[in-house]
């Protein structure tokens, strides 16, 4: 059976990973007949914020131990993640993707990857093994990938301007399509990018998740 490794980035939206998202990319890795196996990285979120109001909240949280929420407590550390013991990889959306695993949310261009992140995204690659990005995920292809890998964060002009600076080749992408970069094994979709609602984010990427298992 495939085996998915799902890399979450928090609990939320607004400072972790998004989590509709990341339910649904669980679900369709199950529907499509695989496995998955959720990690996240042992730090402190960037900050926490009260989904309610939207407002900072004067708290700390670690990633690990709220992304654990998602995963029902099925979840290891980002560090213990063994490239050679998954066929696939995946990264849902959320504010934790730019704020967390990256500070491309604050620097955009001139943004970096968490190094852990880095790692494992680029190990997959490097075994060419194909990785699905989701949402604003695609912002850290550029970072992972050769240049000129394609990618899509939906319609945005600023954002996919950033996307291009950093050596990707962005792709206006609807929501419920993705866009497949067919050397590198890199699959994007814009999910709540652009999406209004769950059923809008599940097309692309049910898409998304049934392509990653298709090559895996």
């Amino acid at each position: 059976m495939k085996k998915v490794a799902i890399i979450l980035s928090g609990c939320g939206v607004f400072d972790g990973a998004e989590i509709h998202e990341s339910t649904l990319s669980m679900l369709y890795v199950m529907q499509a007949g695989a496995q998955y196996q959720c990690f996240a990285p042992n730090i402190e979120q960037y900050h926490v914020i009260n989904h309610l109001t939207g407002e900072p909240q004067p708290e700390t949280r670690n990633v690990l131990v709220e992304a654990a929420r998602i995963a029902r407590g099925e979840i290891a550390d980002l560090a213990s993640l063994n490239p050679d013991e998954f066929d696939a990889l995946l990264l849902p959306g959320g504010f934790g993707i730019a704020k967390n695993l990256s500070d491309f949310a604050f620097k955009g261009a001139e943004s970096h990857v968490l190094e852990t992140v880095k790692a494992a995204c680029t190990a997959f690659s490097t075994q060419h093994k194909p990785i699905a990005y989701l949402c604003i995920a695609p912002a850290l292809i550029g970072h992972i990938h050769p240049e000129n890998t394609l990618a899509t964060i939906g319609n945005d002009p600023d954002t996919a301007s950033a996307v291009n600076a950093l050596g990707a080749k962005h792709v206006n992408c609807n929501v419920e399509d993705i866009v497949f970069d067919v050397q590198a094994k890199v699959i994007s979709t814009p999910a709540y990018m652009l999406a209004t609602s769950i059923l809008e984010a599940a097309k692309g990427i049910e898409k998304a998740v049934n392509k990653l298992i298709e090559l895996a």
